[in-house]
């Protein structure tokens, strides 16, 4: 008993995006509750700090991306590892739960696993899908891979990777939402328009969407067009005095919405769990489509249809997301029928697999195998 009381206790966490802040904010509960005393430290937003996180690098100066982004940052982003790298040094934690990103995360992995510091990394890349080469890295340097979907866990334990599937944050609160408080007319269809967080997305899925939309709503006068404005998107790129725009709130959007036309990407893992029928619509440049052909290893682009494991839900992509194409998957999800009816029945599936019954969640899962390896358990 002594010799586990002098264990180390300490527990460095790295989080360097929004996204990963607010994960980590919820880890840090989880384990504040089942380590009482723990004391964590390393990189984090806001949501961590207050947490009582020490937080020896804001997230906030790290979150760029985009090359052109990045550039200008690298003084700071590489003295902000090497400063993480330092302080684990220095201070010897027991472990270090790292969090997305990797790009930063993996670099740092390797450097923790030179000082003998065991990583359990949360939210991993998705070497499945591409980039498969990283995954031999991964083996090398972390310890524990704590997934957020099914079947990473497979893939991971294949290539000799201890992999854990924990659950997905998104199901943990399964989406609900209130057309009133939305300030939509309850009694009118909605339609649920995202075309992504980022410019380029933007710049090349709005239009298309937009037009099918209109052409939808020609067949249907009284059809609603919501868009849930990203934070990271100037509304003023979306101008457009016939649809309706909420900030943020894109689950509750999703959750009141008959059907949706969604860019590829997260979203259409949050439509799945709200139990909205989905087009998911995607568009490049054709320099970066014909790479990425050359080096994705998956069937689908959606994370919808790579969970169901076949073509659940139509993806239009490239040459084929037109106005016309996308008006016509999307009409039909509008109406009673079988082919909403059977997108539905799948999009069940799916939920019930992220979030059976009874579960507990995907931060109080993750918390108890960072608690395990902080106490040397397997």
């Amino acid at each position: 008993m002594k010799e586990a009381l002098q264990r180390p206790t300490g527990l460095l966490v790295v989080a360097v995006e929004a996204s990963a802040d607010l994960h980590g904010a919820a880890l840090l509960r989880e384990l504040q509750s089942l380590l009482p005393g723990l004391r964590a430290f390393g990189a984090g937003g806001p949501r961590m700090r207050a947490q009582g996180f020490e937080a020896l690098v804001h997230a906030e100066e790290l979150s760029v991306m985009g090359v052109a982004e990045v550039l200008p940052a690298l003084p700071r982003i590489l003295d902000a590892m090497d400063a993480l790298r330092d302080a684990a040094r220095d201070r010897r934690p027991a472990a270090a739960l790292l969090i997305d990103s990797p790009d930063f995360n993996l670099r740092l992995a390797a450097k923790l696993r030179a000082l003998k510091i065991p990583v359990a990394y949360f939210i991993g890349p998705s070497v499945w899908a591409w980039r498969t080469y990283r995954v031999r890295q991964i083996a090398r340097d972390v310890a524990r891979m704590l997934v957020i979907l099914p079947f990473e866990a497979d893939f991971y334990q294949a290539h000799g990777v201890q992999a854990r599937y924990v659950g997905n944050p998104l199901a943990d609160e399964l989406p609900s939402g209130d057309r009133a408080q939305l300030h939509l007319d309850p009694a009118r269809p909605v339609l649920a328009l995202l075309p992504g967080s980022r410019l380029q997305e933007i710049q090349r899925l709005w239009p298309p969407i937009l037009a099918a939309a209109r052409e939808l709503r020609a067949r249907r006068p009284d059809l609603q067009l919501v868009v849930p404005v990203a934070p990271t998107i100037d509304r003023a790129l979306l101008h457009a005095p016939d649809v309706i725009f909420i900030d943020g709130r894109a689950p509750e959007v999703l959750a009141v919405a008959d059907a949706a036309i969604v860019a590829s990407g997260t979203a259409t893992l949050e439509a799945a769990l709200a139990q909205t029928p989905l087009v998911v619509v995607y568009k490049t440049s054709w320099l970066t489509w014909l790479i990425g052909r050359l080096l994705v290893r998956v069937r689908f682009v959606s994370l919808v249809n790579l969970l169901a494991g076949r073509a659940l839900v139509p993806e239009l992509l490239q040459s084929d997301c037109t106005p016309a194409r996308i008006a016509a998957e999307v009409d039909p999800l509008l109406s009673p029928g079988p082919q909403r009816e059977a997108q539905l029945a799948g999009l069940r599936a799916i939920r019930d697999t992220l979030a059976p019954a009874g579960s507990p969640n995907a931060a109080r899962c993750a918390a108890a195998e960072v608690a395990a390896l902080l106490e040397g358990r397997p």
